[in-house]
Formats: structure tokens, sequence, C-alpha cells
């Protein structure tokens, strides 16, 4: 079977005006015929043959073409003709934690939608909800739907964007709380989440951090059938995510629990089952039948579905195992002694370092710890009040909050920063990689948290200078354009022999690209220590020892995965004092 897909944010037949009816109507080769409706092209897919030429053709790249197998025939959903489609959803186990694996725009939220009710499954003809419960009839998602249509499914819901809570809701955080506490879990929560200071703020004060956990209470506290949480990991470290990962997995003892994860550390410890959804984000979406978790996440990791024979991505990911090594001389980038910062209720303390040239170095710590503070110090944005970090180096700095009030084309401003915009080593080494080519028309204050955040680590690694800091670029990233992130910043570092420094709370992120590391620990909100940088090994075993748990190496990708807490590999592991893996898994 073949689709058309006309992205509708890309086409824009006001911008063109009559190039793009030029471009569109004309255009027949064989039985292809594009047709406008309402302004917008639209595909008659009953006679394209797939030629291409309307693709190479469309000046904004806004239409695909896509052959799908015959047994996909029949959409579970679509948006209008030619708009996206949704194949196959996934199942609600109670009793379990299922886990929805997939990249941004590839129809997750559509599937939950369905799932709550919110949304009724068209099959992409506007079909009924009687003809949708045949068309599953007879299996557990046909009993499920049932259920939601008959009323007799409760639903609970964790949005994506915790950001836009304050533009919902104002008043103080024990009004919202005491308002969604149907179970009686109230003080459990909070407790486990440290958000019991929290209850006399007020809403708009909170940080991303806070109102992250304040919505995961707030989802969590409700008596529901099915809870459904749309990402948990976004401002949270690498403590809390294990607790609000506890709490879901203390709600699925006898409910139904699905979250969407773009933290696989954090997925492979959460949940039992997953569904994959591959497919072309903004065309259409494929979900695949539950896996293990373990089976699921390293197939993804692979681009391969064996079972359904797809492969739906070029190139594996995969993972270095940091052994350790004999040091060789390199050339050291700066050399800084001893400083501090202090703030009225928080003091940063940074030991002496070395940062070599041409090296990644990771940086891990818990959240309200400094690492932002001594970024900030780096880039020159603020002075220590003790001691004193100067230097001639040029520095680029991409902050953790990003803004963009320019009307500006993503184009216009890549174009400002870099001589070599032209050249096949940015195409083909950043550009391309970072996914920036179909955003260049794009007006940065349009852009998505995602877009804007990819953008941004572009825009960073751009400038010309000596040192390069990085402040969270794994916001709002889904799993796929974090590990192309990370390849594209160690491949800058090794190729151009320039330092790039990374902050993130994705062990995985941080795992791909370090050389070295960097380990924050103290009091949250009151003391930060920043040690000197240590080779992987000995930072991560500092780093996991100070949060209680162990990593272990999977045997097929080799990515790090979390022990079960107090399991035998964990309780040995502990013994040996390798948090971080065993010397012999290497």
């Amino acid at each position: 079977m073949r689709i058309a897909i006309i992205n509708r944010d890309r086409c824009q037949p006001r911008k063109c005006s009559k190039e793009c009816e030029y471009f569109c109507p004309p255009v027949r080769t064989g039985d292809e015929t594009i047709v406008f409706a309402d302004g917008k092209p639209l595909i008659t897919e009953n006679l394209c043959v797939g030629c291409g030429i309307c693709v190479r053709k469309c000046p904004f790249g806004a239409i695909t073409i896509t052959n799908l197998p015959e047994e996909m025939e029949d959409p579970v959903h679509r948006y209008g003709q030619n708009g996206f489609a949704l194949y196959g959803l996934p199942v609600p186990i109670e009793g379990r934690v299922t886990g929805l694996l997939g990249p941004n725009g590839i129809g997750k939220s559509t599937a939950i939608s369905i799932l709550s009710g919110i949304l009724r499954p068209n099959l992409g003809k506007d079909a009924s909800w009687e003809e949708a419960l045949q068309r599953f009839s007879g299996s557990i998602l046909g009993d499920y739907l049932k259920k939601v249509v008959d009323k007799g499914i409760k639903t609970s819901y964790k949005p994506q964007y915790v950001d836009r809570i304050p533009k919902s809701y104002s008043g103080m955080v024990s009004g919202l709380l005491e308002k969604t506490d149907e179970r009686g879990a109230l003080a459990e929560l909070t407790g486990t989440l440290g958000i019991s200071k929290l209850m006399d703020r007020d809403i708009s004060s909170l940080s991303g951090g806070e109102l992250q956990r304040v919505a995961i209470a707030a989802a969590a506290a409700k008596d529901a059938d099915f809870y459904f949480f749309d990402e948990i990991s976004p401002y949270l470290d690498i403590h809390q995510r294990i607790n609000s990962a506890r709490i879901l997995q203390s709600l699925a003892k006898d409910k139904a629990v699905m979250v969407v994860e773009h933290d696989l550390a954090l997925l492979d410890l959460l949940a039992e089952n997953v569904h994959l959804i591959y497919g072309v984000p903004g065309a259409y979406g494929v979900i695949t039948r539950p896996k293990g978790v373990r089976v699921g996440i390293n197939q993804y990791l692979r681009g391969n579905l064996p079972e359904e024979n797809v492969r739906f991505r070029d190139t594996a990911i995969n993972f270095e195992v940091h052994a350790p090594r004999i040091e060789k001389e390199i050339p050291s980038l700066i050399a800084y002694d001893a400083f501090a910062m202090k703030y009225s209720s928080f003091r940063l303390e940074a030991e002496a370092g070395i940062i070599r040239r041409g090296e990644v170095v990771g940086i891990l710590g818990p959240n309200g710890i400094g690492k932002s503070t001594y970024i900030k110090i780096l880039a020159g944005v603020e002075k220590p009040t003790t001691g004193s970090f100067e230097s001639q180096l040029k520095i680029s700095y991409k902050p953790q909050y990003l803004k963009a009030d320019t009307e500006l084309t993503v184009e216009g401003m890549l174009r400002g920063l870099t001589h070599g915009f032209d050249s096949s080593y940015y195409q083909a080494e950043i550009l391309r990689p970072m996914g920036i080519e179909p955003l260049l028309d794009k007006i940065l204050s349009e852009l998505s948290g995602g877009e804007l955040q990819r953008v941004a680590i572009t825009a960073c690694l751009s400038r010309e200078a000596d040192l390069y800091l990085l402040d969270e670029p794994s916001a709002h990233l889904d799993v796929e354009q974090r590990m192309l992130a990370a390849k594209v910043m160690r491949r800058f570092a090794e190729s151009t022999e320039k330092t790039v420094l990374v902050v993130d709370h994705d062990i995985y992120l941080i795992d791909l690209l370090s050389e070295r590391l960097m380990v924050f620990d103290g009091v949250p909100g009151i003391l930060g220590v920043a040690h000197t940088p240590l080779e992987m090994r000995e930072g991560m075993n500092a780093f996991l020892k100070g949060i209680g748990i162990t990593f272990r190496r999977d045997e097929e990708t080799r990515r790090p995965r979390v022990n079960k807490p107090e399991s035998r590999l964990d309780r040995m592991q502990k013994e040996q004092g390798e948090y971080y893996y065993q010397i012999e898994e290497a």
C-alpha cells in the first residue's frame, strides 16, 4: 500500500502564493494527481504511483510518499485526508508498567487520547465507536475499549509539558494536590518526591523540577483504573527519577500504568513491557506488539525489529565500555585554581582542575548542587566571589533554559554564526545529523521545545571557540535525537580537537559521549562541591555510590542497565566497590 502525507505545519500556500499553486496542481505523471482543498494540497492516494516528483517539487518539503505493507492498509486513526496516520494501539495491562518508546511526533499522544476516551478512533474513515469496537472485538484491547465507551474506565493523566501548569492553575501547591488526593496517599507521595516543603508555595513560583514532581504527585494521587505519565524525567536528577519510578511501580500493583519515556536507563528500570513505535514523525506511526523491556530497548537501539521484519534505522546505536586505560600525554587546554561562589543561601566550592584539549567531559550531580553555576562561571556569565577563573579562551555557551524571541529564521541565525555553513563538513557532520535541514526556513520564535534545543546545540557548535559548554542538551529530545546529538558532539571534539563540557542527567547520553567525568556532591540548595575531572570509570563509581545504585552492562548492546535494588548483582558490586560495572565484563 502507498500513502501520501501532507505535513500541514510545513505547507505554506500563503507564503509561496502562486509558486505553490504552480508546483502542485499541474504535477501529473502517470496516474498521480495533486489537488487543493481549503487552500492546502491533497494527493489522490488511490492513483498515486509514488514517483516522488511532487516530493522534490514542493519547496517546503511538506509532502511524503510512503510505502506500507498491505496488512497495514487500515489505520486506527487518521487526521483527515493526507494527514497523520496511526497504525496499532498499545495495550494497558493491569498489574504492570507498560512503556511507549519512539521518536517525537510519531503518535504516542494520539494513542493515549484514544485509550483515555478523549479521542474516538476513526479507522481512517470517520468510523463510529461501534465500528471501532467491532475492529478490536475478541481481544484484550477490544475489552478495554468497550469499558472506555461504557464509562467503566477512569483515567489519570500526567502531561508532558509541565511548564504549562501555571497557565491553567493559579494558587498554592497544597490546593492543587489536595483537590486530586482521591486515594488518601498525598502525604506518602509528597514525602517520596521530596516536595513536602513546597505545599505553601505558589504554583507560579516553582522551578521546572518542582513542577514535574508536583505533576507526578497530582496524577498518582487520583483513584483511577488507567494511569498515563507522559515523560517523568525532564528537569529531574537521577535520584528524583528513581523515586518517581518507585511511585509508578507501586501504582501498578493493581492498576494499569503506561509511561512515555526517553531516558532508557529509567525506562529499563521502570517498565516490564514496552511497545516500540516506528514510522515517519508527522507522517505515520506504527505501534508494535508488546515486548519485554530489555528485548524492546535492544531492538530499538539496533534499529531492527526481527518479528516485524522491519528496519527503521540504517545504523545501530553502540555503546563503548570505558575500561581502565593507560594514560597518554594529552595537552591541557586550561588549568584553574580552586574558587567559590557564595549566594545568600547557597555556596559552590570548586576544586582545582585541568581540562584537556580535544576531550569531552560529562558533568553529573543532583539538582540544586551548582552545576549550572559552575558552567556560567566558566562561560564568564558570572564571577566567583572567592578565587578567580580567568582565561583568554574563546567560549561558546548553550544555557539550560532557552528563549527565542527573534524573528530570524534558523538559517539566517546559523549563517550569522559560521562562515562554513555551506561547507560539506558542516552539512554532513552537524546540520544533517542534528535534523536541522527541515527547520532552516522556520522562524526561531515558532520552534517547538525539541526543535529549539536542536537548533541551540547546533548554534553552540557553530561558533568559533576553544571551549564549548552545553547545559542539559537532552531536554525535550527523544531517544534518537539524544543519541545523534551525543555522536555529533563527540565527533566534533575529535575532528576539531576542541573541548566540550556537557551537563546532563541522562546516563546514556553521558556514557556515550564522555571521556572524563566531573562529579558534584554536597547538600542540594545549601552546598555544592565541584570535584576535579576524573577518568570515566572512577567518576561513575563515585557518582553512583553517592546515590546508592549499581549499573551493569547489557550483553548485547553494552548499554548501562540499573541493577534491581538489593538483587544479588547489586549486593555483589557494592561489596566490590564496582558501581559502574564489573571489571570482568569489559
